[in-house]
């Protein structure tokens, strides 16, 4: 049969009509489905003791501040009891290291909504460097990927009046300079690609209509999206634009004001960046240039303007082992800070050009089973800040000064607190083959007495897809909410995430899918070889990807879990590209357009593997009717499709804000996350 896209005739579906996200019918069954739910399950002493605990946590005043720099002052987004959808506000370094620090309120968004009759949710700054005095606020209606856009004053603190303003769309903005931006938006007809985002790239000029921008660049309506990027490093400013073709592939382009659009010679699925005089490039394949064969993985570096004038001289920062891959990395003024993964846990290494070659040193290592990070505050200094957390051990937060002669080894400034008494658990990490015969690793977090007689309630975790890492992390919430009522928490590091880099995840796309599925249900088989839980005791819970991971739990391997957290899932595989912005993930799963891709989509498609004979565990499936991502249908379907085959224990849960997070705040999180302990207590502890 011909791999050409083909309409193939999709199944007959009694419950199409419940992807219609707001169509009256499908939000009514929701609803209902939602309030049974409630009963269920959020109608106890026991639910509101674990939903205060969890928002007693979420609002924790003693909690370390994120802050990012701009210009001398350093702005931090926060959110507590009586600030639900937060302030944005700023401090000076000097006051933000003190333990009290001295905030000014640069917008309360409570406030704004309450002044404009509209739940606004907070999605970010963009400030102009380099006076920092203009800025971009990003503000969902409903807490969905489709925001609103208004030009903020940072020193008259107020939106300017015939600003820069954008209605709610999937948009991408750039400063270029105070008169300009790049604008990539929803224009109106033939605007947008069939995943849902903008393809026409344009600069706008202040005080001109939009539709007067002029455009710079158009993509093809099946690619994902057009980029559009202005880099503000001064003395190395420059303009990108190009196609992101799908997830994984893209061509980029330099808008040269003389010369026009110069490609970026690189192949499609690297990933590159640009460094002052430098460009970096990690390729996800391995590539052959200038007569080096460079391994998918790796970091090259090479002069930018060499690159440009056709200059093909790498030299490697980072060749990847059979364990280890680069995490991430950042830069400071003159520093280059790079993340080394070995089995999952990481050290930071410190690289620097001088006189042609590259200086390395270490500037730390993880605790046992721990995470280090690191990152530069900005470009125009050597300062960086480091956190050090684990999952029995609350973040610290580090600063310090990289250099030989004004260098300040890094001193811990913030501590976060404890929310549970870590001496009392133990931190593991096993390794399982996998059906293939590959080596797996997973975290197993528990009490220190466990006993090994299969009655522990355990919650297996994961999320194997997109070059996702799920890394060590304090379980602040899960300590109260699981560990503290005598449950095991477990993170599988299964293959589609980015634990072992670009391999690790092409290892299970497309027609490997099954690979992922294998990983996680042998975790599961070796959890309960081990004796640490049962099938009857062992629940697995994952989200979005996660979802479609838990989602083919239930259909190929219900024998081995007595509960299923399915949350805001893809499960519909067959018409995932035509459900929200699903089009723009064929380059993870396949195109179901295509009967030769649809024959191996099917096989993880869960919706089409429900089998009426077969005995399910418990599942609930929550979404939020404002994911304008993955979308609600998925999860309504599924739910709709299992009780009218008379599958028993099939709840639904959608909440209406919060667009894929599925909370918009603080407290919808913590109702959410009581909702599923208690889904969990009843089925796999209260037996």
């Amino acid at each position: 049969m011909s791999s050409g896209t083909t309409h193939l005739q999709d199944t007959p579906d009694d419950f199409i009509w419940l992807e219609e996200i707001k169509g009256e019918t499908a939000v009514d069954w929701a609803i209902q489905q939602s309030k049974q739910t409630r009963r269920e399950f959020a109608e106890s002493e026991r639910f509101e003791a674990v939903r205060d605990d969890v928002l007693d946590c979420l609002n924790a005043s003693t909690q370390i501040p994120g802050v990012r720099k701009c210009g001398n002052l350093f702005y931090n987004f926060w959110q507590d009891e009586k600030n639900p959808r937060g302030l944005l506000r700023r401090t000076t370094f000097e006051s933000y290291r003190s333990d009290a620090p001295e905030w000014e309120t640069v917008l309360d968004i409570d406030a704004l909504g309450e002044a404009e009759g509209q739940s606004w949710v907070y999605y970010g700054i963009q400030v102009l460097a380099p006076d920092y005095q203009h800025a971009l606020l990003h503000l969902s209606p409903d807490g969905g990927d489709a925001s609103a856009i208004r030009e903020f004053d940072l020193s008259a603190l107020t939106f300017v009046e015939d600003g820069f303003i954008l209605p709610a769309a999937k948009s991408r903005v750039s400063w270029i300079d105070r008169d300009r931006l790049f604008v990539a938006t929803d224009f109106g007809q033939d605007s947008m690609t069939t995943s849902g985002y903008p393809r026409i790239a344009k600069i706008w000029q202040r005080g001109t209509p939009l539709e007067q921008a002029e455009t710079q660049f158009v993509v093809e309506p099946n690619d994902m999206s057009v980029m559009v990027f202005h880099d503000d490093t001064q003395g190395f400013e420059r303009n990108f634009v190009g196609r992101v073709i799908d997830f994984y592939h893209r061509e980029v382009f330099l808008l040269d004001e003389e010369q026009g659009l110069l490609a970026i010679d690189v192949p499609q699925d690297a990933k590159f960046s640009t460094w002052r005089d430098w460009l970096l490039v990690s390729p996800a394949s391995d590539w052959q240039v200038n007569g080096e064969t460079y391994p998918s993985g790796s970091l090259l570096v090479t002069d930018f303007s060499d690159f440009m004038a056709g200059g093909r001289q790498f030299t490697s920062l980072f060749t990847p082992g059979a364990t280890t891959t680069l995490d991430n990395y950042s830069m400071t003024r003159d520093y280059l800070i790079l993340s080394v993964m070995d089995n999952v846990v990481n050290r930071l290494d410190v690289l620097k050009p001088e006189g042609g070659l590259w200086t390395r040193a270490g500037l730390g290592d993880a605790p046992d089973l721990s995470k280090i990070s690191a990152s530069g505050i900005d470009d125009e200094t050597n300062e960086f800040f480091m956190t050090v957390t684990g999952f029995l051990q609350p973040t610290s937060l580090y600063y310090g000064i990289l250099g030989e002669e004004n260098g300040r080894p890094a001193e811990i400034i913030k501590q976060a607190p404890g929310y549970f008494d870590a001496s009392a658990y133990q931190v593991a990490q096993n390794f399982v083959i996998s059906d293939d015969g590959t080596q797996v690793p997973y975290f197993v977090i528990s009490a220190k007495n466990i006993a090994l007689d299969g009655s522990n309630p355990t919650l297996l975790y994961g999320y194997g897809g997109f070059e996702i890492s799920l890394d060590p992390y304090y379980l602040g919430v899960t300590g109260p909410a699981w560990l503290e009522r005598g449950g095991v928490f477990v993170i599988a590091n299964i293959r589609g995430g980015g634990e072992y880099g670009p391999r690790w995840h092409q290892s299970a796309l497309k027609e490997k899918r099954l690979r992922a599925y294998e990983d996680f249900s042998s975790v599961a088989k070796d959890l309960i070889a081990r004796k640490i839980t049962s099938p009857a005791h062992l629940a697995a819970q994952g989200g979005s990807n996660g979802g479609l991971l838990v989602g083919n739990m239930l259909t190929r391997y219900p024998e081995l879990f007595g509960a299923i957290i399915c949350e805001v899932p893809l499960l519909d595989m067959q018409r995932y590209t035509q459900i929200s912005a699903g089009a723009s993930w064929i380059a993870e799963y396949g195109d179901p357009q295509k009967a030769d891709e649809w024959a191996y989509i099917q096989a993880f498609s869960p919706y089409h593997n429900i089998d009426p004979l077969k005995i399910y565990p418990p599942v609930l499936f929550s979404t939020a009717t404002s994911d304008d991502r993955v979308g609600p249908g998925h999860a309504r379907k599924m739910a709709a499709k299992m009780q009218q085959l008379g599958i028993e224990d099939v709840y639904f849960y959608e909440n209406t804000e919060g667009g894929h997070s599925a909370a918009a705040d603080k407290a919808q999180n913590a109702f959410k996350r009581a909702l599923v302990s208690e889904f969990l207590w009843r089925y796999i502890a209260d037996k």
